[in-house]
């Protein structure tokens, strides 16, 4: 039984000490300074990889390991299957409980009622930029993300090119390495269509 530790950060101008020294007993440690939006998450997939039969991954709060429901029943899910249990830090501990099915039923409900805090947590931080996005655009403050590709930018020329010749938006985005859903956003914004 090894008992493995996950921390992460969204951002780099976090600090991930707290999580550390709680992590302090555990076997192996993997951190990531990435945003929990996303289950691709080199570190969560090494541990994930790394993880056996008995053994404990251990987090200081169930939204280290992400941010929504799907991805955190996903995650905890991939947990259960090799074998391995999940102890939150921040949870209140069932160890008195004796009945090994109560304990399971118990912490699987304590689980369940955090991912739909994480979940809801989430959506409101999201309505709350919104309107903070309505507020400013309102005052003239906001004028959105900066443009990645000029007008007349060569590569998204030759992008276009490349579609008008009958290539698809994800070949488009192989040869040039624009993202596929930048070069189909740019797309429909310049109403290239064949």
């Amino acid at each position: 039984m090894t008992r493995i530790g996950y921390a992460r950060i969204s951002t780099s101008d976090q600090n991930m000490a707290r999580q550390l020294e709680q992590l302090n007993q555990v076997d192996k440690l993997f951190q990531e300074t990435i945003s929990g939006a996303n289950k691709n998450r080199p570190q969560l997939q090494a541990m994930l990889a790394y993880i056996r039969e008995g053994d404990i991954v251990v987090v200081t709060e169930l939204e280290r390991l992400g941010r929504n429901n799907k991805e955190l029943t996903e995650v905890m899910n991939d947990i259960q299957a090799k074998g391995a249990t999940l102890e939150v830090l921040n949870l209140p501990t069932l160890r008195g409980i004796e009945d090994d099915n109560l304990r399971r039923l118990l912490n699987n409900l304590i689980l369940e009622l955090y991912k739909y805090q994480a979940q809801a947590e989430r959506e409101r931080i999201k309505e709350r930029q919104r309107q903070g996005i309505a507020i400013a655009k309102t005052q003239g403050k906001y004028k959105g993300r900066k443009a990645i590709f000029s007008e007349d930018d060569s590569r998204l020329l030759h992008a276009f090119d490349l579609y008008l010749e009958g290539l698809s938006d994800k070949d488009v985005a192989k040869l040039t390495g624009i993202n596929e859903r930048t070069f189909r956003r740019y797309r429909e914004k310049h109403k290239i269509k064949r």
